[in-house]
């Protein structure tokens, strides 16, 4: 058993509307689905995060794959959290902060410190009122990997940054500062791979958590440096 989680290709920061995918996440997905095929990937289910982003992700990477996939199922534990309230909020909270003065002044280039600091303090209940608090976050990632982790066939999951992030938080028991680098660290259409970890239970062997296997990968775009988006 083993989990494939893609972070999806590059949405349409700074529109009207991030939920859709921009040209070249499209194109990012598009050749994902070519290099899963030719290298053999084959899968017994697909699971969506329901983001829109998420579902065009899929469809992209479906027809480049070119054969068959399962039908989606989508699982709203593994939808992204609401990013738009926590940047909100971290803005109002600490309105005097070099990184929400360097957004209002350069807009998109200067959005990784402002999503750096804004997670920093969502992790400590330092941003007002959200939909969701970062622990409930993680606790809902969590349950939808343990969903899962005790199936027993190869799953496609794609899903969103801030999702894989903290189940690799979980898997490597890492702090809230690093499941932060973590989320700033992958790439749009990144490979992430998850696979159960072995315990020896009082009845045997069982399977219980997940491990993380393999990081960021993008076999995919080697060759086009350029499409090597993070937001």
């Amino acid at each position: 058993m083993s989990l494939l989680m893609v972070r999806h290709g590059q949405a349409s920061a700074g529109s009207a509307d991030y939920d859709v995918l921009s040209a070249r996440g499209r194109e990012q997905s598009l050749r994902l689905g070519k290099w899963l095929a030719a290298s053999g990937h084959r899968f017994e289910r697909v699971v969506l995060g329901g983001m829109r982003r998420h579902r065009e992700t899929f469809e992209a990477l479906a027809e480049g794959y070119g054969g068959a996939l399962p039908e989606p199922h989508v699982d709203a534990g593994f939808a992204e959290f609401d990013h738009h309230a926590v940047f909100a909020g971290f803005s109002h909270a600490a309105p005097t902060h070099p990184a929400v003065a360097a957004v209002a002044r350069e807009g998109l280039a200067a959005m990784a410190p402002l999503i750096h600091a804004a997670l920093e303090a969502w992790a400590g209940d330092a941003v007002g009122d959200v939909p969701e608090s970062w622990s409930a976050f993680g606790a809902r990632v969590c349950a939808a990997g343990d969903r899962l982790a005790h199936a027993a066939d190869r799953a496609l999951v794609v899903t969103s940054g801030g999702v894989i992030a903290r189940l690799a938080q979980s898997a490597l028991g890492a702090s809230d500062r690093a499941a932060v680098d973590l989320n700033l660290s992958l790439r749009n259409s990144g490979l992430c791979e998850f696979r159960p970890r072995p315990r020896l239970g009082d009845a045997g062997p069982a399977w219980s958590d997940l491990g993380l296997a393999s990081w960021n990968a993008v076999p995919h775009l080697h060759d086009a440096r350029e499409l090597w988006t993070y937001y």
